[in-house]
């Protein structure tokens, strides 16, 4: 084996929300070079993988065109040997139904250093989070997971159907939405009652996600009437009958909440939804790309006197790292002053020391621009700190007033979709025009039933151009202000 051979952690990364996945598995993606990842996962804990980390997706689902399991073992290895470390994100479990073992065994017989990090299974997680406990004191001191196809039998189904219908615990089937009614009449023909308790749940990160309750007997024609899509859970005994959920009395409960944007907005608008009982759900995700530096930072710790603006919090961060990395002392900025064009920005110069001379009450590029102008006299000079994306009106006003204007484009920004369809929707949210326009290129119209919410003005004009669809605006351009008038339109919708 060479030295420079990587390893490979399979990873598992729970059912449902992201916060679900191990500390261990947690930190292991936090430190990978790059993410192999599924479906049925979380798309939010893309955004604990580093910056600069490769998202390979290589999602093998039933019914869907996908890598095959030989293209997916060969990928892991070939990555391995490039010398990186690589997590292969895997829903649920990997060694449960989740062809973990075949992964392990050809990475091994590779000679790649492996190590599988254990899930929260769906047999489990999933009934749970519909409020069924898969054991219960006096229902059922037992459970079994079967999958329910097979290919060594005539009808699909498991070859041992007969005994499992005789046993007192509970039944979890997997992978057998399309063998339900086929299912329910063996487990009848084999004795057990058709009065038993059974449900039907599609959750975790499921495209659809909701729970069926009946008997063996009904259960069929009520999941096929509901219109439950795969994947789905099936379940067979008296626990099927319990629901121990207790949904908390939050303003936004159950509410699946589309995000687009940076993984810095995301990560602050994610607290906000969850503790108001929503369910984020990334769609699309912008990554800070920097730029290669073609103008000499150094020329700005000249000791003359200039303004430095700022337009985003990416800015501050890219511009202070650059300057970290060249040991620029931060003293030799005494004769510049600063400009930010909210209070996010704003907070983020203040975490390195430096306090904004110049905040405007309309936190847009226009707005900035008039409070500049109406601060500066002519002749100015003024530096434009942002991304090669920035609205053109800044410079454009700044220079009709007779400000000297620089523009140094420190970054860019490149949208990713995270998911190839878009899964159901009540809120779709957008922190940028940009984030508008990487949203319809990729996926061209916005899902039905869904609302879209925008961060401000700016970004409705965006969203006004290219859709007749209704939308609601935040009323000032913050998280706090996007997710009270998510609040507001919920409430009002429930009248």
């Amino acid at each position: 084996m060479s030295e420079t051979t990587g390893r490979v952690y399979l990873i598992g990364a729970g059912c449902g929300r992201w916060d679900l996945i191990t500390l261990r598995g947690l930190r292991l993606l936090e430190g990978c070079d790059v993410v192999v990842y599924d479906d049925l996962i979380d798309p939010a804990l893309l955004s604990a993988a580093p910056a600069w980390a490769e998202r390979r997706y290589m999602g093998k689902r039933r019914g869907k065109h996908s890598a095959s399991q030989e293209e997916i073992s060969q990928a892991l290895i070939a990555l391995a040997r490039e010398g990186k470390t690589v997590a292969r994100l895997k829903g649920g479990d990997p060694f449960v139904f989740g062809r973990g073992g075949e992964e392990m065994l050809a990475l091994r017989a590779a000679g790649i250093p492996c190590e599988e990090v254990p899930g929260i299974t769906s047999p489990v997680a999933i009934p749970a989070g519909a409020g069924i406990p898969v054991t219960h004191r006096g229902l059922s001191r037992s459970f079994h997971v079967i999958t329910a196809h097979t290919a060594h039998t005539p009808d699909g189904l498991p070859g041992d159907l007969d005994k499992l219908a005789g046993l007192s615990g509970t039944l979890v089937f997997l992978m057998g939405l399309s063998q339900l009614e086929g299912l329910a009449r063996r487990l009848i023909e084999a004795g057990k009652d058709p009065a038993t308790p059974a449900a039907v749940i599609s959750g975790g990160c499921a495209p659809k996600p909701m729970a069926v309750r009946g008997t063996l007997g009904d259960i069929a024609p009520k999941a096929r009437q509901a219109g439950v899509e795969p994947p789905a859970v099936i379940l067979v005994g008296e626990v099927a009958a319990l629901d121990l959920s207790a949904p908390m009395s939050r303003p936004l409960e159950g509410v699946r909440v589309g995000l687009t944007g940076t993984a810095a907005i995301q990560k602050k608008l994610r607290p906000l939804l969850e503790a108001l009982g929503a369910l984020p759900i990334p769609v699309m995700e912008s990554r800070v790309v920097p730029l290669p530096p073609d103008f000499a930072l150094e020329a700005l710790w000249d000791g003359k006197e200039r303004w430095l603006v700022f337009t985003s919090a990416n800015g501050v961060e890219e511009f202070f790292r650059r300057a970290g990395e060249r040991r620029l002392d931060l003293r030799g900025l005494a004769h510049s002053r600063f400009a930010v064009i909210g209070p996010a920005t704003g907070a983020a110069l203040a975490r390195h020391g430096v306090f904004p001379d110049l905040c405007p009450g309309e936190h847009t590029s226009e707005g900035l621009a008039r409070a500049l102008c109406g601060t500066l006299s002519p002749g100015t000079a003024c530096v434009l700190l942002r991304s090669a994306l920035g609205a053109e009106i800044l410079p454009q006003m700044l220079q009709k007033c007779g400000i000297l204007v620089e523009e140094i484009s420190l970054y860019t920004v490149r949208a990713e979709a995270l998911a190839e369809q878009i899964p159901h929707l009540d809120y779709l949210l957008f922190g940028s025009a940009e984030g508008v326009s990487d949203y319809f290129r990729s996926f061209h119209a916005l899902p039905e039933g869904t609302v879209p919410l925008c961060i401000g003005e700016v970004t409705a004009a965006r969203l006004r151009d290219l859709t007749q669809s209704p939308f609601l605006t935040a009323p000032t351009p913050s998280v706090e202000a996007m997710t009270e008038a998510l609040c507001r339109h919920r409430a009002q919708q429930g009248q």
